[in-house]
């Protein structure tokens, strides 16, 4: 008979460090082409003119400008209407 209980896995015990995510380059700031203007997980926030998005959903510039930032509303998939940010450079 045992005198302790079984000793099971350990989980939650890996730790990882943060990924840096957040807005790098505020509104009215100066930018350049190719920089990172916001780091992000899902399209929380849009791409507009002067910006394109990659494949791990940063918003980068496109050409040189000034960062802007605005509300816009989008169609979700249910058909209901919601706000989003959206960057532009002008």
């Amino acid at each position: 008979m045992s005198k302790v209980k079984a000793g099971g896995s350990s989980k939650n015990v890996h730790d990882s460090p943060g990924q840096r995510l957040g807005v790098k380059l505020f509104g009215g700031q100066k930018v350049k082409t190719g920089q990172v203007i916001v780091r992000q997980t899902g399209m929380t926030k849009r791409p507009g003119d002067g910006t394109f998005i990659s494949r791990n959903f940063t918003i980068h510039a496109a050409k040189d400008g000034i960062v802007k930032f605005s509300q816009r509303k989008v169609r979700l998939f249910s058909g209901k209407s919601v706000r989003r940010t959206e960057v532009t450079v002008e």
